[in-house]
């Protein structure tokens, strides 16, 4: 079985010594080393990092202090909720998150997941992304798997049926939880929907019913939340160019958009588990014609995901300068908004185009969670 996901899966523990031979040598290594272990020489740091046999010494000694590091750095505040409620070391999940960070949504909940002495997840990673030796290397070594970007319908269906295949291998045979974003890229604009296409892919590798197909997987929706969004003002930009004309990415672009996440403020982040979909839930789903299954569990999947977001006083200050209103005032300072205020326009001042709606579009990007939480 496991040959047939030889292009997507990650790296298993046999094939951690080689990779970590490739991951010393690379012209890469110092600048990693330096950033991480400033007080190590890097001869004595090589031999410690090729003493790595596994996957969970890879992440506790890399990954691990690299996202805190990032926490440290660009994080006022990291607080969590449902962990302790809902996971469990002898029950694997399909965790799947709204989206608003190309690499910290989930890298963030492993963190937690790690600090709870729970298995981290195996992580969704798209092909665009996966170039380059050493970061197919870490990538692989850090439990992500690889799904294909692009190509025909025929292409396109194949790489569903081999990530959905994948998936419930990960969960049911390997033991190992997932993660999946509800819908494929980052949501730009603050309004979290889980795309029907999404979950239609879960189904595609099993020929069960509807409700054991799902049951199987465990869907775990993850809820997780910015005070200060990342990359709040390349989606703004993205997004008022897009309501002109078709977007075409820039070269580069998306590592442009990791390394902005990465490095700029994000204030107090909160991340929420939220209760798996219950049997009850997809029966009552499995009552309506074809689609509309899938419509509905994408709304209750939806509904989770907003009531367990964590609102910040960004998104009332946004709400009320939107809405040109106080109604939220109770929620933040007149010093916090003027705060607010005063990034917004200094962010927003070198972007070309029409202030006004580029203000509307901005705010909206923090306003627009405390609008779905309301309706």
């Amino acid at each position: 079985m496991q040959d047939r996901f030889e292009d997507i899966r990650p790296y298993n523990d046999s094939e951690i010594p080689s990779a970590i031979s490739r991951f010393v040598n690379n012209e890469y290594f110092p600048i990693i080393a330096q950033t991480l272990f400033p007080d190590k020489e890097i001869e004595a740091l090589k031999k410690e990092v090729l003493e790595i046999k596994t996957i969970r010494q890879f992440q506790s000694m890399f990954m691990y202090p690299l996202i805190g590091k990032i926490v440290d750095l660009s994080i006022t505040e990291l607080t969590y909720s449902g962990i302790k409620e809902y996971l469990s070391k002898d029950v694997q999940n399909m965790f799947i998150s709204n989206h608003r960070d190309i690499t910290l949504d989930s890298a963030l909940l492993n963190i937690e997941l790690f600090e709870n002495n729970l298995n981290t997840c195996e992580i969704t990673f798209g092909s665009n992304l996966m170039k380059g030796e050493i970061v197919i290397d870490i990538g692989k070594m850090n439990k992500m798997f690889r799904i294909v970007r692009g190509g025909n319908i025929r292409d396109f269906y194949k790489n569903s049926m081999d990530v959905s295949s994948y998936m419930r291998y990960a969960i049911t045979q390997k033991k190992e939880s997932v993660w999946i974003a509800q819908r494929n890229g980052r949501t730009k604009n603050g309004d979290d929907k889980t795309e029907m296409a999404v979950l239609k892919m879960f189904s595609l590798s099993s020929e069960g019913s509807f409700v054991d197909n799902l049951m199987e997987l465990n869907i775990t929706p993850i809820a997780i939340s910015y005070q200060y969004e990342p990359c709040d003002f390349l989606k703004t930009t993205e997004l008022y160019v897009s309501s002109y004309q078709k977007y075409e990415k820039a070269p580069n672009e998306d590592l442009n958009s990791i390394l902005s996440g990465i490095q700029q403020n994000k204030g107090k982040v909160h991340i929420s588990v939220t209760k798996p979909i219950t049997k009850e839930e997809l029966e009552y789903c499995n009552g309506f014609e074809k689609n509309e299954k899938f419509c509905t569990l994408a709304q209750i999947i939806d509904n989770r995901i907003y009531k367990n977001y964590k609102l910040f006083n960004t998104n009332y200050i946004a709400h009320d300068l939107l809405n040109k209103s106080y109604r939220y005032q109770d929620n933040y300072t007149k010093q916090e908004q003027e705060a607010f205020v005063e990034y917004m326009q200094k962010g927003l001042k070198d972007i070309p185009g029409e202030y006004q709606e580029l203000e509307t579009i901005f705010l909206k990007i923090y306003a627009n969670p405390l609008d779905n939480i309301l309706h």
